[in-house]
């Protein structure tokens, strides 16, 4: 099997030593490609190309950028179909989902395309007649990428498309599970006419690129998605050079259900909520509570919902559900369900793995369990697994106190068709992404991100191009 090559100052890169890690289909554990284990040399390899690159592409106008950054989105929706499938092969999730994640991913590009040549600077009034006051935005320089495996290609671009529409370069480190699809982002960024060196993809264990993008002071931007307890490494590592942070860190959304609401909407939106990629996303519900009187009337809907669901080969016609990352992550999923039915829930739906012939037994079945409470594990973390857990609540003091009860703050959801508890609801939930009646709210043009130990920073729309620009004050005296 012929290795795939990194992607360094526009020349696809082996690691100097020649060693490689495998990328498995975690399907049914099939290596499916060699990348470079690339180490610290790499790295700085990767650093001095964007460092040398820097001045370039900075003072390219942010037109030119934007029509560059189009073109990277052209060609990712040109080549969907085969991303999609290396992503499916890579990373486990079912072709419709890893199709709909390729233009997702084009869509940060488009809108950091837009925003881009409207991120301008202002003129203050000054407060003497012979002084003008400017401000002007300018990139920080060397941005670290640094993406987790359940996106494998929407986190890429949704960091990169503002980082390189204010003017930085970036060096982006895919996790060492997936990192086909960010390689195939280095090598679009060549063929749609970003110089070289603006865009590098390094691949390889964390450990050791994450030390050496800490150690240089020309990485004044790090851009980070994934655990709560790395997210703070990398925060003390880069206070060493005072290198800006930004951190999409852990969550654990509630999503709450009023007597009022649309039940069979509410029930539709929690298990296309709960179950996509299989639950492995950081937004998904991880609390499903609902309010008493209503809530055998919303179970026996939700049953019915996640009945629907398939489980099988991401590839597979029908499938809906596909396999967990990895064996860790499947026996924490059995180890969440175990606790809770030990703490008093009762199972309804699943409850154990699903076994096929041929493949690896990382498949987990949708489970639903009802009783769930702050004794439990599913209350204290988050699963990242097809588990609908659901609890109840008395009233909407009591909803709001349960959901704010967790030390994560990225997104919660709630659904009722009372106009002003919306308003209320909306405000008092401790937390940086809220879907009102909507259990998909993310977006290229809103700005996602969290609060609490769910981190700081917000990727999408405008906001998403602050978090890797600087502003010079100019006094002008006239």
């Amino acid at each position: 099997m012929q290795p795939e090559r990194m992607v360094i100052g526009g020349s696809r890169v082996d690691a100097a030593d020649g060693r490689t890690l495998e990328v498995r289909d975690p399907a049914d554990d099939r290596v499916i490609a060699l990348v470079p284990d690339g180490g610290a040399e790499a790295t700085r390899a990767a650093i001095d190309a964007a460092s040398d690159a820097l001045a370039g592409w900075r003072r390219l106008t942010a037109r030119s950028r934007a029509e560059l950054l189009r073109r990277l989105a052209s060609l990712l929706r040109r080549d969907r179909d085969a991303i999609a499938e290396l992503m499916t092969d890579e990373q486990g999730k079912p072709l419709a989902e890893a199709r709909g994640e390729v233009e997702y991913s084009a869509s940060f590009l488009d809108v950091a395309a837009e925003a881009g040549p409207q991120f301008a600077g202002e003129i203050v009034p000054s407060s003497t007649p012979d002084r003008r006051i400017l401000v002007m935005p300018e990139p920080l320089g060397v941005a670290a990428i640094i993406t987790p495996w359940n996106f494998p290609l929407a986190m890429i671009a949704r960091k990169i498309a503002p980082a390189l529409a204010v003017g930085c370069t970036v060096v982006v480190k895919p996790d060492e599970r997936t990192p086909l699809c960010g390689l195939r982002v280095g090598e679009l960024a060549l063929e749609a006419g970003i110089p070289p060196g603006v865009v590098n993809v390094l691949t390889g264990r964390p450990q050791p690129i994450g030390a050496a993008i800490l150690d240089d002071p020309r990485v004044r931007a790090i851009s980070f998605t994934g655990s709560t307890e790395v997210g703070r490494m990398l925060m003390a590592g880069a206070s060493r050079h005072l290198a800006r942070v930004s951190l999409e860190l852990g969550g654990h959304a509630p999503l709450l259900v009023f007597a009022d609401a649309d039940l069979a909407r509410a029930a539709d939106a929690a298990a296309s909520c709960k179950l996509r990629n299989a639950g492995q996303t950081c937004i998904c519900a991880n609390r499903i509570l609902v309010e008493a009187p209503v809530a055998e009337e919303f179970l026996a809907l939700l049953e019915a919902r996640i009945r629907l669901h398939q489980v099988g080969r991401g590839r597979d016609a029908g499938t809906t559900i596909g396999p967990l990352i990895d064996d860790a992550a499947l026996e924490k999923v059995e180890r969440h369900v175990a606790d809770a039915l030990a703490k008093g829930s009762r199972l309804r739906l699943g409850g154990a793995r699903v076994e096929r012939p041929g493949l690896a037994r990382r498949f987990f079945a949708p489970t639903l369990l009802d009783g769930l409470d702050r004794s439990m594990r599913i209350w204290q973390e988050e699963t990242f697994g097809p588990v609908a857990a659901v609890g109840r609540f008395r009233d909407e003091a009591e909803a709001i106190a349960m959901a704010n009860d967790s030390p994560y703050g990225l997104a919660a959801y709630f659904f009722t068709r009372d106009a002003s508890r919306l308003m209320r609801v909306a405000e008092a939930l401790e937390c940086g992404i809220v879907g009102a009646n909507d259990a998909l709210p993310s977006t290229a043009e809103a700005p996602f991100g969290g609060v609490k130990q769910s981190g700081f920073g917000r990727e999408g729309g405008r906001w998403g191009l602050e978090e890797f620009a600087s502003l010079k004050y100019v006094s002008w005296r006239i």
